[in-house]
């Protein structure tokens, strides 16, 4: 479905500066000064419409949340919920996920949450899925030592190529569902993508991967 173009999406975003950072440059190695606490920081690498994370900001106080999406027209939908919600613990970012590395510093963050990213099913395209060992380091970069990624994804073949990639990449496999909406996992909250492809049926895959502390 084509996404819809919002041409006052770019301003309003730009209206509240407490919710949607606009120089995130400037707090890189201190992000705990944008939510003014020591509290770990979990971000979201494509966070959409927003539901998964306004939802664990709504859940999770004493952690802070940091949602990235760089469609500006999507993530307004975001912007909306946070409004209304007005969470202290959660910051949206307009960005792309590429630039991550001039944004944040070595332990910064403790946790990355992917979910329903782009499959890029060919081949060729394989550098450009979020699991492939280019991100892994990416992210390796900038999360404390033993920081985890959490991934969800209705696409079988790209949970397969991202188990391997994890393992490969020497991560600690610490939780996985093949079937996680018939599983015994507590506490799921879902996204909009996972919402429409488990109401047609289709199985939803999840796994937790850890970093090993390194010498």
């Amino acid at each position: 479905m084509r996404l819809r173009h919002k041409p006052w999406a770019k301003e309003k975003l730009m209206q509240y500066p407490q919710y949607v950072i606009q120089n995130p440059e400037d707090y890189k190695g201190e992000w705990t000064k944008a939510f003014s606490n020591e509290n770990p920081i979990h971000i979201e690498v494509g966070t959409g419409k927003g539901k998964f994370i306004v939802g664990m900001a709504k859940a999770n106080p004493n952690v802070n949340y940091i949602g990235i999406e760089m469609q500006d027209s999507v993530i307004i939908s975001a912007l909306d919920q946070l409004i209304e919600a007005e969470l202290p613990n959660l910051k949206l970012l307009n960005i792309d996920g590429s630039n991550l590395r001039n944004i944040f510093a070595k332990d910064d963050i403790e946790r990355v949450y992917l979910n329903f990213s782009d499959p890029w099913p060919k081949n060729r395209h394989e550098k450009r899925r979020l699991t492939y060992k280019t991100f892994l380091k990416l992210y390796e970069d900038m999360m404390e030592d033993g920081g985890e990624i959490h991934f969800k994804t209705d696409n079988q073949g790209l949970f397969e190529y991202s188990l391997r990639s994890f393992s490969e990449y020497g991560l600690l496999l610490k939780f996985v569902s093949l079937d996680l909406h018939n599983s015994e996992f507590e506490g799921n909250i879902m996204t909009e993508y996972e919402e429409k492809f488990s109401s047609r049926g289709q199985r939803i895959y999840r796994c937790e991967v850890k970093y090993q502390i390194r010498g």
